[in-house]
């Protein structure tokens, strides 16, 4: 924004002070003049005796009032200020790009230091929201480009060979397009559940865990997984479709990473004071929590990133997280002890509408 020239703080405040402290002189001389005068109440000749004395006492007292308060001022709105100057010099260094920079005011609280500490905490989380960005574009162009290259190598093989089998390379091309058409919904879903753009409405767990659990009976039924879904209604204000989003992402990996025959899936939901908690569980291999702690992580798949039947598009529990965030709640992964994974999401809770 283009503003026309101003006068500085630091020289409104310095100005302010020696205004003060002129003031205070003027009333202070003015009680003295005043206590003189009741003190001798009569006698022109007295009166006029001390005006010609106390006149150019007054001047002077003012004039060095108003030099010490020029200068005293200026002195004092330097000091003051100059926690001023390094957070303007921390916030034109992040302008051009440095958010690693940080104030880091010394001394005891005051404003000053509130406010310095807050824009070091805001910088530190842009910081990481912008290395997380960053990250997340690479991993995304990656992920992209790799259904690209197969669909230009199975392309450049069939013009080699023009006896090659068709339907084969038809079949290949369409598996390698669906998995580029799901991985861009995916972005697509976390974008927007990112930006917040979406209405809010009442929406019940149990019913939506319900639906999830109905249609991915024939998953479980493949895998042979079997379903358990139970709990209290459980309501809360958010976005239908993304609520579901969310639950279907967890149930679908409970089933996917599971034990390969007779294995199970838990659906709960119940209800806190101020939250209501929808808990999947799963049976499965053991866990630790370092390799926990990266499941949310995008395009993250267990172990090892790779490209299998079962490995989805790596963005499943990446999306239950930001889903959850832009719900105003909490996403806590914890290992089950006899194996498996205990996905539990914590989301305000609601009150049915009047």
């Amino acid at each position: 924004m283009d503003r026309r020239p101003g006068w500085s703080v630091r020289l409104k405040l310095t100005l302010s002070y020696a205004g003060f402290l002129m003031l205070a002189g003027v009333l202070l001389l003015a009680a003295v003049w005043v206590f003189l005068l009741r003190s001798y109440p009569s006698g022109m000749l007295i009166r006029s005796v001390l005006l010609r004395g106390f006149g150019p006492a007054v001047a002077a007292v003012l004039v060095f009032l108003l030099v010490f308060g020029l200068l005293g001022g200026w002195i004092l709105a330097g000091r003051m200020l100059a926690p001023l100057d390094r957070i303007t010099h921390a916030t034109r260094t992040a302008a051009a790009g440095a958010l690693s920079h940080r104030i880091r005011l010394p001394g005891r609280k005051d404003e000053f230091r509130e406010l310095a500490d807050a824009f070091d905490m805001m910088l530190a989380q842009l910081e990481t929201h912008v290395a997380e960005q960053r990250r997340f574009a690479a991993n995304a162009s990656h992920e992209l480009r790799t259904p690209l290259a197969i669909s230009k190598t199975l392309i450049d093989v069939a013009r080699a060979d023009p006896n090659h089998d068709t339907g084969e390379l038809v079949d290949r091309l369409h598996a390698v397009n669906t998995r580029a058409i799901d991985l861009t919904e995916a972005l697509l879903v976390l974008s927007r559940a990112n930006q917040r753009s979406f209405a809010r409405e009442y929406v019940d767990l149990s019913l939506v865990a319900e639906e999830t659990a109905e249609t991915l009976h024939p998953l479980a039924q493949k895998h042979g997984v079997s379903l358990d879904t139970s709990g209290d209604i459980a309501l809360t204000a958010g976005s239908p479709a993304l609520l579901l989003q969310l639950t279907t992402n967890l149930v679908q990996n409970a089933i996917v990473h599971n034990v390969p025959e007779r294995g199970t899936v838990w659906v709960h939901t119940r209800v806190r004071p101020k939250t209501v908690v929808l808990t999947v569980e799963n049976t499965g291999e053991q866990l630790t929590p370092r390799l926990v702690a990266t499941l949310t992580e995008p395009f993250q798949r267990g172990t090892e990133r790779i490209h299998t039947d079962q490995a989805g598009v790596g963005l499943g529990l990446a999306i239950v997280k930001t889903i959850t965030e832009a719900h105003d709640g909490t996403l806590t992964l914890t290992p089950r002890p006899a194996g498996g994974l205990r996905v539990t999401v914590d989301l305000p809770a609601g009150e049915w509408p009047l």
